[in-house]
């Protein structure tokens, strides 16, 4: 009997610090207060929200032609200067991912650098072309001599979004 009540125990101690480390991996929309938030495309409505660290995790698992449908919460590196129909999300100290935004439809303010944000759609890795990297780079507005310094393809952890909510 007490190998019983003693397994038990031990088992109810695991499940509980799981539970302790998935709130440290994400958290549920509900969770946040919507009107801190402005929304921006379609309503970002997923169940779970993953924080940067668990969402580099998926894309290191992700082949080129895999996608995952996801949410998560990062900041905000860089931003389209034309128009803010793309931006570049912080995921781990070295590691970013491109976000573009469903059909073309929607764009986000262009001075948003270091916000917070919320994305929902599709992660997946491509591989982006050295003429695409020069065209992002003069969005951005790089000079002439770093965009002609640019010579080969990138591997890129890519973000198609539905919806990104960006923290007021």
């Amino acid at each position: 009997m007490k190998k019983i009540a003693l397994f038990f125990a031990g088992l109810s101690c695991l499940v509980a610090c799981n539970s302790v480390q998935n709130e440290k991996e994400s958290f549920a929309m509900q969770d946040i207060k919507i009107s801190e938030y402005n929304t921006f495309g379609g309503e970002v409505s997923s169940n779970t929200v993953l924080y940067k660290n668990a969402i580099t995790e998926k894309y290191e698992n992700l082949k080129e032609g895999d996608t995952i449908d996801i949410a998560f919460s990062s900041t905000v590196n860089d931003v389209c200067k034309a128009k803010g129909c793309w931006m570049k999300v912080a995921l781990t100290n070295d590691q970013e991912t491109m976000v573009k935004f469903k059909d073309y439809s929607f764009f986000v303010p262009k001075d948003i650098e270091n916000d917070t944000i919320i994305v929902q759609g599709r992660a997946y890795v491509s591989e982006t072309s050295v003429e695409e990297l020069k065209h992002l780079a003069s969005d951005a507005g790089k000079s002439e001599a770093e965009i002609a310094a640019i010579t080969s393809p990138k591997k890129t952890y890519s973000f198609m979004a539905d919806g990104v909510l960006v923290k007021q």
